[in-house]
């Protein structure tokens, strides 16, 4: 069976049709073929994601290794912020950026809306991770052979955490998932793109579980819930990978 993906746009389909051969997902009060827009929104969803956890990683990490290893200032400064951020309630912080900017959203200034705060819990582990690197035989090794800082950063340090960098790449796609989801379901998100949190945002303005049409929010529903399934299941990998002792221990 093939799904045309113009079936995502509004009135290409009967209205809130329950699902049939025709319509494995049934439709929408729109006239959208669920399966279509499903389709079409679970790769925006993810886009959101994958854009918000590499850039809230990538700075993460570039600001952890800055002030884990060269300490000082930096580090008092880049630890202090981090603090913070961590203390103000993110979901508050993120509503009233997208608030401001609230009819001219697309899905990848979605994304560094969610990625805006997506640095700061990065920030905050790997650089624990790197305090504890630093102290090592062969970082002192390093040193003492007349590498320089970054050097030491990038062919010492950096090589021994790329397992603990995928699995928080990985936790923090997922929180940015969620948290993209959250926003939209307000509808704060991008209002004409078929997002799987845009699709649960039209699912509430027309009260479809009160009105029984359950083939609206059951699709988006199962999907977010394989995602983060399939993501949380990556993540026990790469800590395995990453701590040599969750290995030994199972």
């Amino acid at each position: 069976m093939l799904v045309d993906i113009e079936d995502a746009r509004p009135l290409s389909a009967p209205a809130l049709r329950a699902p049939s051969w025709d319509y494995p997902f049934g439709t929408d009060r729109q006239g959208r073929d669920l399966l279509a827009v499903m389709i079409a929104g679970t790769p925006l969803t993810l886009r959101i994601g994958f854009i918000a956890g590499f850039l809230g990683v990538g700075l993460g990490t570039v600001l952890a290794f800055i002030a884990a290893y060269y300490r000082g200032v930096l580090d008092t400064l880049i630890r202090g912020v981090a603090d913070i951020g961590l203390t103000v309630p993110g979901l508050l912080v993120l509503i009233i950026i997208a608030v401001s900017l609230k009819g001219t959203l697309t899905v990848n200034q979605m994304a560094i809306v969610v990625a805006s705060l997506a640095w700061l819990y990065p920030t905050r582990t790997i650089r624990a991770q790197v305090l504890s690197l630093r102290e090592r035989g062969y970082v002192e090794v390093a040193r003492l052979s007349g590498m320089s800082g970054p050097a030491i950063i990038f062919f010492e340090l950096m090589p021994n955490l790329l397992p603990y960098l995928a699995a928080t790449l990985v936790n923090a796609v997922s929180a940015a998932i969620l948290a993209s989801v959250g926003l939209e379901v307000l509808g704060l998100g991008p209002i004409d793109a078929p997002t799987l949190g845009m699709t649960l945002y039209w699912v509430n303005f027309n009260a479809a579980m009160i009105n029984g049409w359950w083939w609206w929010w059951a699709a988006p529903t199962v999907i977010i819930l394989m995602v983060f399934l399939g993501l949380f299941f990556l993540t026990v990998g790469l800590d395995e990978i990453a701590n040599p002792r969750l290995r030994r221990s199972a």
